[in-house]
């Protein structure tokens, strides 16, 4: 009877296993992107809608680059955990991913960011729908549509909003690669989103004062596309003078240039693992002793 039973369940398994690896490779993505956006924006309308009381700055900059660590913990081992567009275009450029799979990486994460927002807008709706007299507004101090996406300081240019984007991508970019480079000094197996959600707490705590630090195209871009929809209403997509293509097209070219300069810099000096195996003998202790340092 018990052998039944474990024939049922494991039969009823194998009718959801996903045959096809890019397939898997995008629900990945679609999660890490979905657990992205409801539990870092959770924690931007934690501290919005409650005004304050029960969280602020220190609890987002806390709370969203540990979301974007969980993200990877739940993902890494199927897709890499890329959760930003920019990310896998870094990934595809330097050699690391497919081109092919761009795309497909690109429409799940936005997907999955899409429905988070809608999820994170359900769960605090009554929250919402009392903080400004059930009025979602965009700009002003009852404004919510900044705890979806992202929104420019009023002094804030066009051009230095673009700048900011591309350098705070930048150096996301650096330390991604540099994090994940066995090469270098590396960070023990297992601890690699924890080392993420450090580096863009660094990056959140540093750059993140003129528009939001948003480094992400898909964390943008799905959920102002779910808040046009969903009352806040197309105005989302002009305000700040049409700041939306910002943090969309910024993170791709800091994805480049942060990628290109680890690469120049660091990564092309490395020694190849391959000639260290063909390495001479009396090279071998001075290699030990490195390690040993280290």
């Amino acid at each position: 009877m018990q052998s039944e039973t474990r024939q049922r369940k494991k039969s009823w398994k194998q009718r959801l296993v996903l045959k096809n690896s890019l397939a898997k490779e995008m629900l990945s993505e679609f999660l890490g992107t979905f657990i992205m956006i409801v539990l870092g924006c959770g924690s931007v309308a934690q501290a919005v809608l409650s005004r304050g009381h029960f969280g602020g700055i220190v609890t987002i900059i806390i709370g969203f680059p540990m979301a974007v660590g969980m993200a990877i913990y739940v993902t890494g081992g199927v897709s890499g955990g890329h959760v930003n567009p920019a990310v896998s275009f870094a990934m595809c450029l330097f050699g690391r991913m497919k081109w092919v799979k761009f795309p497909f990486y690109v429409g799940a994460q936005l997907l999955g960011a899409f429905v988070g927002s809608a999820v994170l807008f359900g769960i605090y709706y009554d929250a919402f729908m009392s903080f400004a007299g059930g009025k979602l507004l965009i700009v002003g101090e009852n404004a919510t549509a900044h705890i979806f996406a992202t929104y420019p300081a009023p002094y804030l240019s066009l051009a230095n909003a673009f700048a900011e984007q591309v350098a705070s991508t930048m150096f996301l970019i650096i330390g991604v690669f540099a994090i994940f480079d066995s090469r270098n000094l590396g960070v023990p197996r297992g601890l690699e989103p924890i080392a993420v959600g450090l580096l863009i707490a660094v990056l959140a705590s540093s750059l993140g004062m003129n528009s939001g630090n948003a480094m992400n195209p898909a964390r943008d871009l799905g959920p102002r596309l779910f808040t046009a929809l969903a009352g806040w209403g197309f105005e989302v997509f002009t305000a700040g003078n049409n700041f939306w293509w910002i943090p969309v097209v910024g993170p791709f070219v800091g994805a480049a240039i942060g990628g290109l300069i680890y690469v120049v810099f660091i990564e092309i000096h490395q020694p190849d693992p391959n000639t260290d195996l063909e390495a001479e003998p009396e090279d071998k202790p001075e290699k030990h002793e490195l390690n040993e340092v280290m």
